[in-house]
């Protein structure tokens, strides 16, 4: 039998320790990334300026980028969250696509209105009062046309970095599955080597999951989305918030709403929503 020894828990040689290093990598490169926006977006408004004959002061132009691009990392928490939670298998694509171009108008309205409070707010600061230009639905409409492309960048890069960060260490629970794996479960002073075939099933706890195996339940810092990754094909989701071992399952059944549960080896019973129903049926 193989055993992981590092599993993909804690420390900086776990999936855990790696995911954490590549967040804060991506993070501080996104960051890089808007600064060195921030600056060519705001000389480059200092030259137009310039060549067009508008007075402006420097600060007023720096506030302006400056509100913009903070209002922008406010949106960027929605759009993270959305892309989390609004994604395949959990919905189907032609959804996904269409709750996505709702978000649009909505992400770009929030932009507005908080670039609109953050300038407010640093007008005030120096004795002055902002005013959006020319009323509202024009400003509106030439800011959203500015928003789409960057709206659609923002949804794109959380996506793709979603997707790196729940794959990151998989690679030590995927080989040899039939041959019985271990998971290296901290507890305290106290590593458990938990065998991935003892495992029935899997439930979000907040930053944690909760494993349950042999009658006993260990919490395990993990994201339910990288457990589903690295568990593998052996277990399937029931319920957004829950995996279940396929070879766990005694018995389901279907409620008039069409919401299940699942009966367990362990003598548990599990919900699953009717979300999840068809991809059950076509995993057993």
């Amino acid at each position: 039998m193989s055993e992981i020894s590092s599993g993909t828990n804690g420390g900086d040689t776990g999936a855990s320790g790696a995911r954490r290093k590549l967040a804060l990598g991506m993070a501080t490169v996104f960051l890089l990334v808007l600064a060195l926006i921030t600056i060519g977006n705001a000389e480059s408004m200092v030259s137009d300026f310039a060549a067009a004959g508008v007075h402006e002061t420097l600060a007023h132009i720096w506030i302006w980028q400056i509100t913009s691009i903070l209002a922008w990392l406010c949106v960027c928490v929605l759009i993270w969250w959305g892309v989390a939670h609004i994604r395949p298998p959990r919905l189907k694509w032609p959804l996904v696509a269409i709750l996505f171009v709702v978000g649009l108008p909505i992400a770009s309205a929030c932009h507005i209105g908080l670039m609109i409070a953050f300038r407010n707010l640093a007008y005030a600061v120096e004795g002055t009062r902002y005013q959006f230009q020319g009323g509202i639905a024009n400003p509106y409409l030439y800011e959203f046309r500015k928003d789409v492309p960057t709206y659609l960048q923002f949804v794109t890069l959380a996506a793709l970095c979603q997707w790196l960060l729940t794959r990151v260490g998989t690679q030590t629970l995927q080989p040899d599955l039939a041959k019985g794996r271990y998971l290296a479960v901290g507890d305290g002073a106290v590593t458990h080597q938990v065998p991935i075939d003892d495992i029935v099933q899997v439930t979000a706890a907040g930053n944690y999951v909760e494993i349950e195996t042999g009658g006993r339940t260990l919490l395990y810092r993990a994201t339910l989305a990288t457990m589903e990754s690295e568990l593998g094909g052996h277990f399937v989701r029931i319920h957004r918030s829950r995996l279940v071992n396929r070879d766990a399952i005694r018995r389901i059944e279907t409620n008039q709403s069409g919401d299940f549960e699942v009966l367990l080896s362990d003598g548990t019973i599990a919900k699953g929503s009717r979300r999840y129903r068809a991809d059950l049926e076509q995993r057993l």
